[in-house]
């Protein structure tokens, strides 16, 4: 799809609020078809969770990792008339991840299903690889199902679920829509230990296995499709998105907080930054968190904008810290998880508000599954789940604690 530019007299301004990968992607969008985009950021640079810090070897993400489903991206620049591989250097990783256990066992997952399963046949045999194959089909369907209707919908509701449903009624059947995720997992497979794999997938969303829904399931798709890493880190692709929209005109503002969104006449009108200036638009796009709507930290005015996000239950939150170290050990790939000894333990821990005893550990050895020799001195990620921060604020003695875990 190729968007087509607005007559330059017809031009609207448009005000976005978050310089994050859905600000940058609007400000490109819009940008391109003629609209004045502004843009305003509380943080210096763009890319909200694409977050970096800076180690003796350079950058180091903190924030995603990798670059999944890839078409939604190829989409984007192609409607602007660019090629994302004309301005990222993309690597496909062949081992989606590897998965470490207590007991020495490992398994690869790969970005082809007959990998995949030859992996699962030789780790727990044929029971298990059979068990697989019908996991891997009946998530393909449900991500196939969903895809369009309800994941690409830009505002999409319970009528569009029912109706995907309709189309293909046989889906409700891989749903489960009674289950939770967990109770499908034990279901699905009878080693644990795939439970446990497989159940780590609903923390992409922040959700935890014990009470995401089954249909969550579909999400290891995600990562079936093809998972790539980018050259130079995951921060090049916001700072080629804020590049892209510049070149059409985009204007951008950072270490800039807006304070409020000011209503007349029951319309939103302009935005108030922190020096108490005011910004007018036409159109405006909030690229943040509607909680924030929600608890009047914009204006009251705009409180009603999202009012069930004020007593919404917060999803997992995550203890997280990068570095850049000469290392020995295990044979890392570029995704790991060392899972913990107890299936779900860390989970149990986590509902009652409690750093959990024995997490499961996810590493990134950041300089690997390059196609290239990795440095003496590597750049890693750890990230372990944590509880919602409405329900507890770490303390310094959480901090030791991931510290002598990991």
């Amino acid at each position: 799809m190729t968007l087509h530019q607005l007559p330059i007299a017809n031009k609207e301004r448009v005000i976005i609020v978050g310089a994050g990968i859905g600000g940058l992607a609007a400000s490109l969008r819009l940008s391109h078809l003629g609209y004045n985009v502004k843009v305003f950021e509380t943080a210096q640079t763009g890319g909200g969770k694409l977050r970096t810090i800076t180690g003796q070897t350079g950058e180091i993400d903190i924030g995603p990792t990798v670059l999944t489903l890839l078409p939604v991206f190829q989409n984007l620049f192609k409607s602007v008339g660019e090629d994302i591989f004309e301005h990222v250097e993309l690597v496909r990783q062949k081992i989606i991840a590897r998965h470490w256990w207590p007991d020495g066992e490992t398994l690869d997952l790969y970005d082809d299903f007959e990998t995949s399963r030859d992996a699962i046949l030789n780790f727990s045999g044929s029971d298990s690889a059979k068990e697989f194959e019908k996991y891997f089909y009946d998530t393909r369907d449900l991500f196939s199902c969903f895809d369009v209707p309800v994941m690409r919908n830009p505002n999409p509701s319970m009528l569009d679920m029912n109706r995907a449903v309709l189309n293909n009624p046989k889906i409700l059947f891989k749903m489960h829509p009674l289950r939770t995720l967990s109770s499908l997992l034990n279901y699905k497979f009878r080693d644990s230990r795939l439970q446990q794999l497989f159940g780590r997938y609903s923390t992409y969303v922040g959700g935890s296995p014990l009470e995401s829904p089954a249909l969550l399931s579909l999400i290891w798709q995600a990562e079936a499709r093809g998972v790539w890493s980018i050259k130079g880190g995951m921060k090049k692709l916001a700072r080629v998105l804020e590049k892209l929209a510049k070149d059409r005109g985009a204007s951008f503002h950072y270490s800039t907080e807006v304070k409020e969104l000011n209503i007349k006449y029951d319309r939103l009108v302009s935005v108030t930054d922190n020096l108490n200036i005011s910004h007018e638009a036409d159109k405006f796009i909030f690229n943040g968190d509607p909680r924030a709507l929600a608890l009047g930290k914009l204006g009251q005015d705009v409180k009603k904008v999202a009012p069930n996000e004020a007593d919404c239950e917060r999803s997992l939150s995550a203890y997280v810290w990068g570095f850049d170290a000469k290392v020995s050990g295990p044979d890392l790939v570029h995704h790991n998880v060392f899972f913990s000894d107890v299936k779900n333990s860390e989970f149990y821990d986590i509902k009652k508000g409690k750093m959990p005893v024995d997490p499961s550990i996810y590493i990134c050895a950041q300089d690997r599954g390059k196609n290239a020799p990795y440095p003496t001195t590597e750049r890693f990620e750890i990230i372990l789940n944590a509880p919602p921060v409405s329900r507890r604020k770490s303390t310094p003695e959480d901090y030791e604690k991931c510290k002598e875990i990991t």
